[in-house]
């Protein structure tokens, strides 16, 4: 079986990409995946690194306000939709399975085009615009979240990596922690504005170094490819990283994460049983915020401090950390 995945840009579309890309090698090694992306978005780097094949198209924002970018999507989409037609000649493609993004609806065109099977993989609670136009065509609609609005759509969850979902934390923390650089025995906090960083994240934590390494905590800092932070130094370990591939032993150092609530974040948080804060996304069409929902409805202590500083709510998270813990 031939298949194509198409979906790229973030490690939102690229992770559950993977994870599927592995779950049907392990089902039938014999299974022939083509990755399809864009040439600017993180597939470029982990798809070959996971020794799976890429193929480029341009991508195709679209534009969620009237703009004058909103003229220039049929030509853009055209153009697309002809390359990726292209991309099916050469692999010959026997299902196309898109994750949304930038890269998916010309997939989607394409497909109906030469009337392949399609399936459609939705990530967050509250769809994109071409996830919505591709579950309209689609013969299979998959989502990650429970009451997804999507046509036809079937809840299963997200696909997350082995190492992820089987992750021992207890088992690998002495590990994880001196791969790091890490002190074994502190409490450690995780940061992680997802695989681009999160600007006011990465401020707003730096900024409290001092109360952090007061309270005793160790931070292990995921700042992001262009992200940066500037902690003081306190005494207390305060590691600061771009990227990390190994992200089971980033949750393993740790006893608390304080992110994002992107579907990726807020799946692996609940997978691990590691305990989280999450920091919705305050721009976009607010799917972060419902991505989180799932995980309070089921049961899990959300507490929102009132203090308007993010340096105080920083340092106040710090002070509720036994009680979030036994929680």
């Amino acid at each position: 079986m031939r298949v194509l995945l198409a979906g790229g840009g973030t490690a939102g579309h690229t992770s559950p990409l993977l994870a599927t890309a592995d779950a049907l090698r392990r089902w039938d090694p014999a299974t022939e995946i083509t990755c399809l992306g864009t040439p600017r978005g993180l597939e470029n780097r982990v798809v070959p690194e996971a020794g799976y094949r890429l193929e480029l198209i341009p991508p195709v924002p679209l534009p969620r306000k009237p703009s004058g970018d909103l003229f220039r999507v049929p030509g853009r989409l055209r153009a697309a939709v002809k390359e990726t037609l292209a991309v099916f000649d050469r692999v010959q493609p026997d299902v196309v399975v898109g994750y949304g993004g930038y890269v998916s609806m010309p997939a989607y065109l394409a497909a109906r085009r030469r009337k392949l099977p399609l399936v459609v993989h939705e990530q967050n609670a509250l769809p994109g615009i071409a996830n919505k136009v591709g579950a309209r065509i689609a013969q299979r609609v998959a989502v990650s979240f429970p009451d997804t609005p999507l046509k036809k759509a079937e809840y299963v969850g997200l696909p997350i990596r082995p190492m992820i979902s089987g992750l021992d934390r207890d088992a690998l923390r002495a590990e994880a922690r001196a791969h790091f650089g890490l002190d074994p025995e502190r409490p450690t906090l995780l940061v992680t504005g997802g695989s681009q960083g999160a600007r006011r994240l990465n401020q707003s934590v730096s900024e409290s170094a001092q109360a952090l390494g007061a309270a005793g905590v160790q931070v292990l800092h995921v700042v992001g490819p262009n992200g940066s932070a500037e902690p003081v130094e306190t005494g207390v370990p305060y590691r600061v990283v771009h990227f990390v591939d190994r992200m089971d032993l980033a949750y393993a150092t740790a006893d608390l994460v304080l992110c994002r609530a992107g579907a990726s974040s807020v799946t692996e948080a609940a997978a691990t049983g590691l305990p989280a804060i999450f920091v919705p996304l305050p721009i976009g069409n607010g799917e972060q915020a419902l991505n989180a929902k799932p995980v309070v409805d089921a049961g899990e202590r959300c507490w929102s401090p009132t203090p308007t500083s993010p340096q105080t709510r920083c340092a106040n998270w710090c002070r509720r950390w036994p009680t979030m813990q036994s929680g």
